[in-house]
């Protein structure tokens, strides 16, 4: 897959903009807001998944590949690659294309990758079985 365009035949989990408060002290937008949502679109595919309530475990490989700035369109594409007995392993890209802010106007970049562990639980909060697709 090339790493400069949008994966083909997927629809992104999530798509936002950044605001300017979305920024850390050097103008770039701020890596915990990209992680923050990181986590929002792979919850999403393991929620779909699980058919239901699911916790975020643990953060497996997180990498920061390129800024993101104010004006791009950032799009979250999280599938499920693994799922276990009540555990479900969800990788995450992330691309911008960028916006009028950027210094590359016009281009689409990968600026993250991610794999994270979700558990499914119960009304209780209790570990629950994935159910078979």
């Amino acid at each position: 897959m090339n790493e400069n365009q949008l994966p083909t035949g997927l629809d992104p989990t999530l798509r936002i903009v950044p605001m300017p408060a979305d920024t850390n002290a050097a103008g770039d937008v701020f890596g915990g807001w990209i992680m923050s949502n990181v986590d929002m679109a792979g919850a999403i595919a393991a929620i779909r998944r699980a058919h239901g309530r699911v916790v975020t475990v643990a953060v497996n490989a997180f990498s920061f590949r390129a800024p993101v700035y104010v004006s791009d369109l950032v799009s979250f594409y999280a599938r499920v690659i693994k799922v276990g007995r009540t555990s479900l392993t969800v990788d995450v890209r992330v691309y911008a294309e960028r916006g009028s802010y950027a210094p590359d106007t016009g281009t689409t970049t990968l600026v993250t990758d991610a794999v994270l562990t979700y558990v499914a639980i119960d009304e209780q909060r209790n570990k629950r079985s994935v159910p078979p697709e």
